[in-house]
């Protein structure tokens, strides 16, 4: 039986979204149990109104809730009991096996970080997820806004955490195959710390494919795609951005006239074949990655059929047991890249004295 622990406050709805989403979730998957956290007796309302299992959900009662707009060090220091922070501490403590919210990021970030500490050799956790590409490949991307500002060796860290992740989630993917997202293929291009970044991965073991830009994210011809969290994140926003334009602008075209109207009548199943596809929700829900614990983010403002799906990812995730999986392997990876970065300096010092 799994267990997940539930920022039920959080987001830009709440329990408007967390209840009736935490309600389908069970009815779906019946070997799961949930953890509810927030104010006890609105939590028990908003389930009871959707007509949620009560038997196989527990509520912890929470006095405060993380702003969404509220600085991630505030939410730290001055809410020590709110849905947030207590729902990370149920993995902490073992009673669940990952925990999902879908409140401020940046305070998500910085409150699990804290309770649950980094993996070794990890400086930062990602925000990692499974994107869509072409005949059903999935490509997982990362960072996708947790760090803005990264590093060459904290990029060449979250490459290291997403190969590993995809050898043991698709163990026939093994090695993934890992590109740099820059603005071109060319290895001179891109900011300086995109450039070592290319170096770092070039000299290590990992199966580094090179630069890809961005219109290769969805071809297949990558199992990872690294960037840091500003570039990610917007890449993340203009995805959805454009499949919503592209619905509005062929829902448009087929109500211009009786003609159009009769043809979307014919193209209608392969028309909603093409939006469950490729419906945001059906996608929401990214681990941070590098924690030692599972803690899922889910879209602030999604609905709740999205926050559905994020407690299916965190369910998914617990379920396959990734982060032990990749614990070691990723220790590994990195104490044998620092060995050989130490051996390469040496050489070169050696070099020069000579």
């Amino acid at each position: 039986m799994i267990t997940l622990s539930v920022d039920a406050m959080g987001g830009d709805i709440g329990l408007g979204v967390t209840a009736p989403a935490a309600a389908a979730f069970l009815a779906k998957q019946t070997d799961a149990n949930l953890i509810m956290v927030g104010d006890a007796q609105s939590i028990h309302a908003a389930l009871a109104a959707v007509n949620a299992p009560l038997n196989r959900i527990e509520i912890i009662h929470a006095t405060q809730v993380v702003e969404m707009d509220e600085a991630p060090q505030s939410a730290l220091k001055n809410k020590k009991d709110s849905s947030m922070r207590v729902a990370i501490e149920q993995v902490k403590n073992g009673k669940a096996q990952a925990a999902v919210s879908a409140g401020n990021t940046g305070a998500l970030m910085a409150t699990a970080r804290f309770v649950l500490k980094t993996l070794n050799g990890i400086e930062r956790p990602a925000i990692a997820k499974f994107l869509p590409a072409q005949n059903g490949h999935l490509t997982l991307m990362l960072d996708l806004g947790a760090n803005a500002d990264c590093t060459a060796e904290q990029l060449f860290q979250f490459a290291v955490m997403g190969s590993e992740l995809v050898a043991a989630l698709k163990p026939e993917k093994v090695p993934a195959r890992v590109g740099l997202l820059n603005i071109g293929t060319e290895d001179i291009k891109g900011t300086e710390a995109v450039k070592q970044t290319f170096k770092l991965l070039k000299d290590s073991n990992l199966n580094f494919i090179g630069n890809i830009e961005g219109n290769s994210v969805f071809t297949g011809e990558v199992d990872v795609v690294v960037a840091d969290g500003f570039v990610g994140n917007i890449v993340l926003k203009t995805i959805e951005g454009a499949v919503k334009f592209m619905g509005n602008e062929i829902r448009t075209e087929f109500h211009r006239n009786l003609w159009t109207k009769l043809g979307g009548v014919a193209a209608k199943p392969a028309l909603n074949g093409f939006k469950q596809k490729l419906d945001p929700r059906r996608f929401n829900g990214a681990i941070f990655l590098g924690l030692r614990g599972v803690v899922i983010k889910s879209h602030g403002g999604t609905d709740a059929v999205g926050f559905a799906y994020a407690l299916e990812e965190a369910f998914h995730e617990a379920q396959a047991d990734s982060l032990h999986k990749i614990e070691q392997s990723v220790a590994t990876q990195l104490t044998q890249f620092q060995e050989k970065k130490m051996l390469a300096e040496q050489a070169s010092m050696t070099g020069s004295e000579v």
